[in-house]
């Protein structure tokens, strides 16, 4: 697959394009389409030494830019020291309304059959030829159809990915064939109005009749876990809760953990009740009538960080 070849190259790497830290807007041309992508590097870049990556996948219909101004991983970037890349997914109108091939799901980039694995793993590549990348911390996390790809990757480049943390969307991507074991941590609400935590038919996004197939949740991770050779029965290790609402509404988060792993891997599940589609701790980009209510009952973005950072290739 494209990057794969130049993924272990240039281990010291040249300043490039890349000359102080903040955001680059960047484009990379893969299988002949031009791609789209937002490199996000913290203040410790300055210190040239190799940093962690972690790619993160937009929803549905969604852009790397609307991601990174609500999902807060760049303040998470900037205090812990990782490089964020949001890339964009494909569609018929620019930089709107994008989608990802995860598989079974989502529109135009499935319809086309374009190749984000080997989109993601080309960036990461070229990346790497200017930036002091540490290749064995390369992680990827995703909002719903970026969870689901998220999924993906860490499917088809298990060898590549030192572990995943998706959000609100379950892997829709057959077969299950990983080279090796990934540790996951998915964030879903049982609550979830979009992707059906239990799985099921999706209601038709807005001013369509497009419906999305949902896997459950639970069955989806006991895959991995079987994969990782986890025990099958998980531990609840954290809860959480939000005081009640103007409407009286209650947040709960729970975090369930499989472990110990005979590969290394691990596997852990926030599961949240009362909340919606959107990404915990960041506004909706969407209305509360068509993705369900906000929480803060956990943060996505730290949580993510705090599960990945653990893990790294050999």
């Amino acid at each position: 697959m494209l990057g794969l070849g130049l993924w272990a190259a240039a281990p010291a790497a040249a300043a490039g394009r890349f000359a102080a830290p903040g955001d680059y807007d960047l484009t990379l041309t893969v299988g002949g389409r031009v791609r789209t992508y937002l490199v996000h590097l913290p203040p410790l870049f300055r210190e040239r030494a190799p940093l962690p990556v972690l790619l993160a996948f937009h929803g549905g219909g969604g852009t790397a830019a609307g991601f990174k101004a609500y999902s807060g991983l760049d303040a998470v970037a900037d205090r812990e020291g990782f490089v964020v890349v949001y890339p964009d997914g494909s569609g018929r109108l620019g930089r709107r309304l994008l989608t990802w091939n995860a598989g079974e799901c989502c529109g135009f980039a499935r319809d086309a059959n374009v190749n984000d694995v080997g989109f993601a793993l080309a960036l990461v590549a070229a990346l790497g030829a200017d930036l002091p990348l540490d290749r064995r911390r390369v992680y990827a996390t995703g909002h719903s159809n970026g969870a689901m790809m998220a999924y993906r990757v860490a499917l088809e480049a298990a060898e590549r990915i030192a572990a995943i943390a998706p959000v609100a969307g379950m892997m829709v991507a057959d077969p299950f064939a990983p080279a090796a074991p990934v540790p996951v941590l998915h964030i879903h609400s049982v609550d979830d109005p979009r992707a059906l935590y239990a799985g099921g038919l999706g209601p038709p996004f807005p001013l369509t009749s497009v419906r999305v197939a949902h896997r459950p949740v639970e069955a989806g991770l006991a895959r991995w876990i079987a994969r990782a050779g986890c025990p099958a029965a998980g531990q609840v290790v954290e809860e959480r809760a939000t005081p009640p609402d103007a409407r009286g509404r209650r947040h709960t988060a729970t975090r369930w953990r499989w472990g110990p792993c005979a590969s290394g891997a691990g596997v852990e599940l926030w599961k949240l009740t009362g909340a919606g589609h959107g990404w915990p701790g960041g506004p909706s980009p969407l209305p509360e009538r068509l993705t369900g209510p906000d929480t803060t009952v956990i943060s996505a973005a730290e949580e993510v960080w705090r599960f990945v950072r653990r893990f790294r290739r050999p």
